[in-house]
């Protein structure tokens, strides 16, 4: 598995997820609490990460992550002023390294913390946000969690403003490492000069003027788990020493952050890194395989935990370089299409001063850019993690945002049908990338796609709410094969569910009544903690494989459509295991018409 590293080894990553650093009240769309000011809606930006992991010709020419210097973080802090600060991209973000020397050696103060490397910021680090601010923009900074084991000076390293105190105060006995990389002694929050050192940290962090900090390497998650790895004693403590700092400071967590802690991640940051680095580590920024494609089965367990004063972070969108970007005009779409509807923060990692003219409209297309920063909620995938998906979100003014994407190899159809949205009729539909209307269409859109192609399009209905019949998976009509049985379930509708469908594990609904024969979208209640596929027939015929995303843990129902075609009148249809391991069932809901 690939991991995000501030370290030197090239093979491995280092990740941007976004936690705040202010505790402000999260409020989502089904509560009344005043939207927060920072992080109300996802942050726009620039990242130097991309193109200082790259080993893309000339990029970085004085050794592996050598790009980041004061020089180059300067253009690229002219070029969005000039390019993208009127579309809102404000963050100049400044990823690891700056402390560094060529080598990937740390250079610390007297008092344990991080001193910018004199060769790559010559004029430090104040100067630097200094020329950001002059330029209307915001600057961000970054740090690991943990204190670095180089700041450690035997033990004997005072504590800014904290008398008595010295780093053997604020670490474990044992010196038990911690972050991603094991880079860092754990910090002892126990001990009362812990909460010193971060403090000294984010005061600093604060007289150089910066709005943005990234702590990267965060557990649970960044591929540890385990109470050594446990940083969200890190995370709070950032949380109130960024507060007490009186400065205004977004906090990102990085990365691919357990979903099992969204509650902490919620309380104490802004934004939290949902997966591992979308960079390739080669001689592009990204590929597609490696990682871009993974976020569509990583991003739907997530959706439910964003919103205004906290966002799920789905890394850089780097999009906007072409050749360098290492992806085809269809991959740059659909890539920016998922960071949109997923209202993932929009942060490239591009090289803004040679951006291609099909990249820079990609990157200030204001109606695609509408939908990630208005009120709208995020898309969900309403088809399952097939090659060809179908991604929704009702929006407050009654239209819907409506992605079609093919993650297949090849062209294919994809088809977005209305019934999957509660509707049936006509609907007229506008492509949001090309800024046209397409016209009227009755009860679906279908669409021809390259691969890995896409379209966005704002849904407007125009016909008649849908009516459907549920079917409750634990009904005594039903019959249940292999392993299968009944559970409790306190999230599912009537409290049970039908689990246990594993090597054989079948449920067979029954008396499944409809008035004329078709292909019917079935909506699947359904709790899964990882990704699983199941196999759907009906009548006896031919099943048909699909994947379900993982709902993010075992109490939690979402839910999918499938097409299952019946005949008139009373069918069977049957959710088969095959070989491997299904998700458990709450209910199946049958559109009337």
């Amino acid at each position: 598995m690939r991991s995000s590293s501030y370290f030197a080894l090239p093979a491995r990553a280092l990740l941007v997820l976004a936690l705040t650093a202010v505790a402000v009240p999260t409020a989502h769309a089904a509560d009344n609490t005043p939207a927060p000011s920072l992080a109300a809606k996802p942050y726009m930006g620039w990242s130097s990460w991309s193109m200082q992991s790259s080993k893309y010709p000339g990029l970085n020419p004085d050794g592996d992550y050598s790009y980041l210097t004061e020089a180059n973080v300067l253009k690229q802090t002219d070029a969005m002023a000039a390019k993208l600060k009127k579309y809102g991209y404000e963050y100049v973000n400044i990823d690891a390294g700056w402390w560094m020397d060529k080598a990937w050696k740390s250079g610390f103060d007297q008092y344990g913390r991080q001193k910018p490397d004199p060769v790559r910021f010559p004029h430090g680090m104040k100067a630097v946000a200094d020329r950001i601010h002059a330029k209307g923009l915001k600057a961000g900074i970054y740090l690991p969690a943990g204190l670095e084991k180089g700041a450690y000076g035997d033990g004997r390293t005072p504590i800014w403003n904290a008398d008595g105190c010295t780093t053997a105060d604020i670490v474990y006995d044992d010196l038990r490492t911690t972050n991603g990389w094991d880079s860092a002694y754990k910090l002892d929050f126990a001990k009362p000069c812990t909460d010193k050192y971060i403090d000294s940290q984010a005061q600093l962090i604060a007289q150089w003027g910066y709005d943005f900090l990234k702590l990267d390497g965060v557990g649970p998650g960044s591929g540890k788990s385990g109470d050594q790895y446990d940083n969200v004693a890190d995370v709070a403590a950032w949380n109130r020493a960024i507060a007490g700092t009186g400065r205004t400071v977004h906090l990102e967590l990085s990365w691919s952050l357990d979903i099992g802690h969204a509650a902490d991640w919620k309380k104490y940051s802004q934004g939290w890194r949902i997966d591992t680095d979308v960079e390739c580590y080669c001689n592009t920024l990204v590929s597609w395989e490696n990682s871009v494609d993974d976020r569509w089965d990583d991003t739907p367990a997530w959706t439910r935990h964003a919103g205004p004063g906290g966002w799920n972070d789905l890394d850089s969108l780097d999009v906007g370089n072409g050749q360098m970007d290492g992806l085809t005009k269809a991959e740059r779409q659909s890539y920016a299409t998922l960071w949109a509807i997923a209202k993932s923060p929009l942060y490239t990692g591009d090289d803004l001063t040679r951006l291609d003219s099909y990249g820079l409209s990609l990157l200030t297309n204001r109606e695609v850019i509408g939908l990630n920063q208005g009120p709208n909620p995020p898309a969900h995938a309403v088809t399952p993690s097939d090659p060809q998906q179908v991604w929704a979100a009702e929006n407050p003014d009654g239209t819907w945002t409506v992605a079609l994407f093919n993650l297949a190899d090849a062209p294919a159809a994809v088809t977005a049908d209305w019934t999957t949205l509660g509707f049936t009729g006509k609907a007229s539909v506008r492509d949001l990338w090309n800024h046209e209307n397409l016209g009227t269409y009755r009860n679906k859109v279908t669409q021809a796609l390259p691969a890995h192609g896409s379209r966005l399009f704002t849904v407007t209905p125009h016909g008649t709410a849908l009516a459907f019949t549920g079917y409750e998976a634990e009904s005594s009509a039903n019959t249940l094969g292999g392993n299968a049985s009944v559970a409790d379930c306190s999230a599912c509708s009537d409290g049970k569910k039908v689990g246990n469908l594993y090597l054989g594990g079948t449920l067979t609904f029954r008396d499944v009544v409809v008035a004329k024969a078709g292909t019917y979208q079935i909506k699947v209640s359904y709790i899964s903690g990882d990704a699983r596929s199941v196999d759907v027939s009906a009548n006896g015929g031919g099943a048909t494989r699909h994947k379900l995303p993982a709902t993010g843990d075992w109490g939690t129902v979402s839910s999918v459509y499938v097409p299952v075609t019946l005949k008139a009148g009373a069918n069977t249809i049957t959710f088969d295991s095959g070989t491997g391991y299904a998700p458990d069932i709450d209910r199946i809901d049958v559109p009337k018409s």
